[in-house]
C-alpha cells in the first residue's frame, strides 16, 4: 500500500498551482525554444520534449526545470516582490503542458521525417505561447481548456483558499464552545425538571 501511495503522489499534478512558478517554467521553455531555433540542432528538442512529458505526468517532480523553478527561482522572485503569488487551478495548467508536449513531440517527429521547417514552425508557435504566459500571464492552453470543459474558478483562487482556511479555523474555534451549552443545560437539569412539574406546564 505504501508503494501504491507513493506512486499516486508521484503522478499527482499540483492543484492549485503557483502562477509565479508557472510563468517561470514558461520562461524556461522560451529559452529552450529559442535555443533550438538558433542552433537548429535536433538534440535540443530532447530536453524540451522530456520536460513537457515529465510535467504532464508528475508536475515539477521529475522535471529538472520544474524543480529549479519551485525550489530556487520562485522563492527568490517572491522574496523580491514581497507579495504572495496568485494561486490558479491545476487542471488547465496540466492541459497546457499536454499541448506543449504535443507540439514538441510533433516537432521531434517532423525532424526525424526530414521536415525541419515543420519543426521550426511548431517550436516557433510554442515560443510565442510560452512568451505570452511568462510575460503577460496569458495561458493559451488554459483558455482552450476552459473553452472545452469550462471552469468556474480558472482565475485567481487565492481569496477562495484564504476563506476556506478561515472557515476551517472558525470551525476549530467554535467546536469546544458548542459543547458548553450542553454542559450548562445538563447542570441546570434540576431547574428544568422543576419547571416541568409546575402547574403552568400541566
Amino acid at each position: 500500500m505504501d508503494i501504491v501511495a507513493q506512486m499516486r503522489r508521484l503522478f499527482e499534478f499540483p492543484n492549485p498551482v503557483n502562477e509565479t512558478s508557472a510563468r517561470l517554467v514558461a520562461a524556461g521553455v522560451v529559452a529552450q525554444g529559442i535555443a533550438f531555433l538558433v542552433l537548429r540542432e535536433w538534440w535540443v528538442l530532447l530536453p524540451l520534449t522530456y520536460g513537457f512529458l515529465a510535467r504532464v505526468l508528475t508536475g515539477p517532480t521529475l522535471s529538472p526545470l520544474g524543480q529549479f523553478v519551485t525550489r530556487i527561482a520562485t522563492p527568490v522572485v517572491e522574496a523580491r516582490i514581497a507579495t504572495a503569488s496568485r494561486q490558479v487551478p491545476g487542471p488547465p495548467k496540466r492541459f497546457a503542458q499536454g499541448v506543449g508536449l504535443a507540439f514538441t513531440a510533433s516537432a521531434s517527429a517532423a525532424w526525424m521525417l526530414g521536415l525541419p521547417v515543420v519543426s521550426y514552425v511548431l517550436v516557433g508557435a510554442l515560443v510565442v505561447a510560452a512568451t505570452l504566459e511568462s510575460v503577460f500571464a496569458i495561458c493559451l492552453g488554459c483558455i482552450a481548456h476552459n473553452a472545452l470543459w469550462g471552469c468556474a474558478d480558472c482565475d485567481d483562487i487565492s481569496e477562495r483558499l484564504r476563506q476556506a482556511v478561515i472557515r476551517s479555523q472558525q470551525e476549530v474555534d467554535v467546536s469546544p464552545v458548542s459543547s458548553s451549552p450542553a454542559v450548562s443545560s445538563a447542570g441546570s437539569s434540576p431547574a428544568v425538571s422543576s419547571a416541568g412539574s409546575s402547574p403552568a406546564m400541566r
